[in-house]
C-alpha cells in the first residue's frame, strides 16, 4: 500500500531555513504528481506547492512563492520542500501527498510539525 514518510520539520526562527523530505513507497514514485499541503492550528488545510511527476513542472501558492522550491528525487523516491526566509505565519504541520489521476490528493503522509518563532 502507499506510505508517506515526512521528517525535517522542527523549531526555526524567523528569517531561516528548513528542509522538509518525504519518502514515498507501495506506487511508481515518478508516475505521480505530488505536492505540499499545510495545516496551521485551528485552521484549515492550505495547500502549499505540487510538483509533476517528472519534477519538470512546479507551483506555489502565493503566500510561499520566491521563498519555498518543492522538488523530487525520483531514483531515490524522496519529495522535497525547501523553506526559506520563513515567517511566523508558516507554522503548521506540513503534509505531503500523492495525487491521484482524478486530481484529488489521495494518499497523505503523517504529517512534521513546523514552528517558526524567535
Amino acid at each position: 500500500q502507499v506510505q508517506l514518510v515526512e521528517s525535517g520539520g522542527g523549531l526555526v526562527q524567523p528569517g531561516g531555513s528548513l528542509r522538509l523530505s518525504c519518502v514515498g513507497s507501495g506506487f511508481t514514485f515518478s508516475g505521480y504528481s505530488m505536492g505540499w499541503v499545510r495545516q496551521a492550528p485551528g485552521k484549515g488545510l492550505d495547500w502549499v506547492s505540487d510538483i509533476d511527476g517528472a519534477g519538470h513542472a512546479t507551483y506555489y501558492a502565493d503566500s510561499v512563492k520566491g521563498r519555498f522550491t518543492i522538488s523530487r528525487d525520483n531514483a531515490k523516491n524522496v519529495l522535497y520542500l525547501q523553506m526559506n526566509s520563513v515567517k511566523p505565519d508558516d507554522t503548521a504541520v506540513y503534509y505531503c501527498a500523492v495525487r491521484t489521476t482524478g486530481g484529488d490528493f489521495g494518499s497523505w503522509g503523517q504529517g512534521t510539525q513546523v514552528t517558526v518563532s524567535s
